[in-house]
């Protein structure tokens, strides 16, 4: 399984309630639970037009897949190379 960063455009997201967010994240769960194991959601960044979420998928198929069934854009898929963090500098 690879890692995958998901851009999902959809404007207004950064005014989204909790309830609408929780919403949201209760259907995404209903598609993930139909496509398990092939893939599994990590966490999401809301931003003001843009939510870019982290999964975890046997191919982008499957990316795509949950997302149509959970009715959410898919505007681009990036697959992850390499994840670094401020540790990555050390010596």
């Amino acid at each position: 399984m690879a890692k995958y960063v998901i851009e999902r455009i959809m404007p207004g997201a950064g005014r989204l309630s909790t309830a609408e967010l929780r919403a949201a994240s209760a259907v995404s769960n209903e598609a993930l639970a139909a496509l398990s194991p092939r893939v599994k959601w990590q966490q999401s960044f809301v931003t003001d037009d843009k939510i870019f979420c982290v999964y975890i998928a046997d191919d982008p198929d499957a990316v795509r897949e949950h997302a149509r069934l959970a009715g959410l854009p898919t505007d681009a898929i990036h697959e992850v190379g390499a994840v670094i963090d401020p540790s990555t500098g050390d010596v």
